[in-house]
């Protein structure tokens, strides 16, 4: 934690380019030690208790969602929209309030075409959660925009999390956290791929936790330099296999589009639309494409507050790693 709050208090002060050779030389060097629970845990397959399936039968859900970190990303959302729309895909997009000015055309945009918007974070500082009394004064805020933009999702920056505080927001689910990602600055993973609910006490409803199951794009294409959709292949066909949640968090910021330059922390935005049809093509008719609302909503009604999702879990919603 003492690291993570002096590289946030440093951060504005280095250029981004170091950055990203620093956290790309610390991702090389974790590779191999980490090769047995990423991309894939195998542990954290185990269903969740009372488990009964997927709405319709469906073998697996596909849940496809976006963080849009700096202005110039909205532009690029719509691009993305446009692209999962001609494949037949839905998707929600996560805004940060109070880092960029947010376009209300945009959330029109999405909310009119069957995409959900949802708020990330507030400022994107990496300091939400630094002390208790921080996350006090942000909440509030927080719980204005999920009020204004009639979102009822949240997802904190760079998945920093705390389950116990976060269930102090007006949120219906939550996706701060992933099944597997020893890589982020926060690397302790919820070992599922299953959505789960999280108890808020004092006699308040749960709030469902949705837990990325993909690597970032970040991750693999900025930082790994991957030039395919191979790991992501491989991950999607294991979950598939076991019946989980396929969660996918992709930044439209590092996406580069056909005409475009392709920036040093960016990749080609076809890689993006290869894997969708990749699951299209490969899985047709076996996978309920599920906006995170309507996920929650299933989570809510049909496996209630006795999920089982072991001690890392509990860890996470006493906030001992924050």
């Amino acid at each position: 934690m003492l690291k993570r709050k002096i590289f946030y208090q440093l951060k504005p002060f280095i250029p981004r380019r170091y950055q990203l050779m620093m956290r790309s030389a610390g991702v090389r060097r974790k590779l191999e030690s980490v090769s047995l629970v990423w991309p894939i845990d195998p542990a954290s397959s185990k269903k969740p208790k009372n488990w009964k399936g997927w709405p319709g039968g469906k073998r697996f859900a596909v849940v496809l969602t976006h963080d849009v970190e700096r202005a110039g990303g909205q532009d690029k959302s719509y691009q993305v929209a446009h692209l999962e729309r001609a494949l037949g895909f839905r998707s929600s997009f996560n805004l940060v309030p109070e880092r960029y000015e947010v376009s209300p055309d945009l959330r029109a945009f999405l909310s009119h075409n069957g995409f959900e918007v949802g708020v990330h974070d507030l400022n994107h500082d990496g300091k939400l959660f630094s002390t208790y009394k921080i996350f006090k004064k942000r909440a509030p805020l927080i719980n204005n925009y999920l009020q204004e933009w009639g979102a009822c999702g949240f997802r904190a920056g760079a998945m920093h999390h705390n389950l116990e505080w976060i269930g102090e927001l007006d949120v219906k689910y939550d996706c701060s956290t992933f099944d597997t990602d020893p890589f982020e600055p926060q690397p302790d993973g919820v070992g599922t791929i299953f959505p789960f609910t999280v108890d808020r006490g004092e006699g308040k409803p749960p709030y469902v936790e949705l837990p990325y199951t993909l690597p970032q794009d970040f991750t693999l294409f900025v930082l790994l330099r991957e030039k395919t959709f191979s790991i992501w292949k491989e991950k999607l066909d294991w979950i598939a296999k076991e019946g989980g949640m396929v969660l996918l968090n992709t930044h439209p910021d590092y996406m580069s589009f056909q005409g475009e330059t392709c920036g040093y922390e960016q990749y080609e935005a076809r890689i993006y639309e290869e894997f969708l049809e990749y699951l299209l093509c490969r899985y047709e008719g076996e996978y309920w494409n599920a906006l995170p609302k309507e996920a929650a909503q299933f989570c809510q009604s049909s496996i209630g507050p006795d999920v089982e999702c072991g001690e890392k879990v509990d860890r996470l919603k006493t906030g001992r790693y924050v």
